[in-house]
């Protein structure tokens, strides 16, 4: 029997019956990964076939759930929707057992689609692309298309045997290693977290300028969540699609996937962080495309295609003092007493004016006595207050101070900062205004990464 959360989440916010699942087999599912795709044809076989060299008995009670999705042709491109069609076909036959036809398929597909077969994936697909069934002009775009996934997810899975009932989201173009099933579930089984996210690398470039371009990004990206890491942020996580995981009762509590059409993860993990701690998988690695994109305004493709155009300023990253600030903010509202509200602006203005002034943009006073007012004690009241001071509200204080106090400075210069922060050294030695060889910034890399996973994760609200 369906859980009641679960089950008021589908009769009150799940997607309309326009979509429906085209799968085979149902029977003892306690995984699904949800894959949105639009024009993969090319790309998405690798990864289910990724997905199916799972070993037994994980991939058994698994299920890839794809969702072929694009808005009406005008807005999406013929193309584009041309191969969506070329996609469903081919998934449908998969879904029946039966291997796609050579005039409907690419050759160099084959190895990948036998694997899906010989392994006996289970499939099962959305069409969110053929006419009729098009995603909404307006809203139509990732977020929506993944939530379509998760809401059709939930009725699959199986509500009388396994306690344990998982969404993890995927892209199509991104690759998992073997054990990817068997991590993420291992570690829900040992870890009382609502939801976690794996560990990520890039697969590698096919020439140097991309490669440059990913390793500046993937830098970026380890550089801010350890910057979070040290202020202890409870919003100290990637958001990155490709790597979310989360419990069934989880995604319903926080009432499932937004519409964004870019963000989404950030928001859905925002949501997330306030039922429990972000974990992170460290034991397996997805492996995103390092392609360029412009379909949505940040993101890998989008910075591989910024890059690759000549921007310098990628080299440049917040100063490492924001993060003092915001730890020392952070230090203030995790031991407030809850007793005289003033003290809080006080203690802003003395940890920095344009704390202070950042705070009275956002009308802060009133937000406290309001939070104060539905609060019954001191605890509650932090609680609620860690809430309101969420991941996209210190995103927003980052943000400002950057603009208006401290500058962006370099990279590897910030970098050094940061790892000397948490007590340790970089295996490279800096030269401000210099930009490593491409592997002395891949051992820069490697050193973020085992910083942070020492860290031992978040903290929690």
């Amino acid at each position: 029997m369906m859980p009641e959360i679960i089950q008021k989440y589908c009769d009150r916010y799940a997607v309309g019956p326009m979509w429906r699942v085209n799968a085979g087999d149902r029977d003892s599912i306690n995984t699904v990964i949800v894959i949105p795709a639009l024009a993969e044809s090319e790309r998405l076989f690798r990864t289910l076939g990724s997905i199916s060299r799972n070993p037994e008995p994980e991939r058994l009670h698994t299920m890839a759930l794809c969702v072929v999705n694009n808005r009406h042709p005008a807005h999406a491109g013929l193309n584009d929707c041309e191969d969506n069609q070329k996609t469903l076909r081919i998934l449908d036959r998969l879904i029946h057992g039966v291997m796609p036809q050579e005039g409907e398929r690419e050759p160099d597909l084959f190895h990948d689609l036998e694997t899906i077969l010989e392994n006996d994936l289970r499939l099962a697909c959305v069409d969110a692309s053929s006419p009729g069934r098009e995603m909404p002009d307006k809203v139509g775009g990732v977020g929506l298309a993944r939530k379509i996934g998760f809401d059709l997810a939930l009725p699959l899975f199986d509500y009388e045997n396994e306690r344990l009932r998982l969404l993890l989201s995927l892209d199509a173009d991104t690759l998992v290693e073997r054990n990817y099933v068997s991590a993420v579930r291992r570690y829900f089984k040992t870890e009382n977290v609502p939801a976690a996210v794996v560990s990520f690398a890039h697969s590698e470039a096919s020439n140097r300028e991309e490669q440059a371009a990913i390793l500046c990004y993937e830098i970026f990206l380890h550089y801010y969540v350890l910057g979070l890491l040290f202020a202890k942020s409870p919003y100290a996580y990637h958001s990155i699609g490709s790597t979310m995981a989360c419990t069934a009762e989880a995604y319903a509590a926080v009432r499932g996937m937004n519409k964004r059409k870019a963000g989404e993860d950030f928001y859905f993990l925002n949501k997330l962080a306030k039922l429990g701690p972000i974990g992170t998988v460290t034991t397996t690695t997805v492996h995103p495309a390092p392609r360029r994109s412009d379909r949505v305004p940040f993101g890998t493709g989008r910075r591989i295609s910024r890059f690759v155009s000549g921007g310098s300023r990628e080299y440049m990253v917040y100063d490492p003092a924001i993060f003092l600030i915001v730890k020392d903010w952070l230090t203030v509202l995790d031991s407030w007493d809850g007793e005289n509200e003033r003290t809080l602006s006080s203690a802003a203005a003395a940890i920095h004016p344009s704390l202070e002034s950042f705070l009275q943009e956002l009308h802060f006073d009133d937000i406290v006595l309001r939070l104060k007012a539905n609060s019954g004690g001191a605890a509650t009241f932090r609680k609620h207050l860690s809430c309101w001071f969420d991941g996209f509200r210190t995103l927003r204080l980052i943000n400002y101070l950057s603009r208006n106090v401290m500058p962006p400075m370099d990279m590897f210069s910030a970098v050094e900062r940061m790892v000397s922060f948490m007590g340790g050294t970089l295996p490279v030695r800096i030269k401000p205004g210099n930009v490593p060889l491409l592997d002395e910034q891949q051992a820069i890399l490697d050193c973020l990464r085992a910083v942070e996973n020492e860290c031992g994760g978040t903290c929690t609200l």
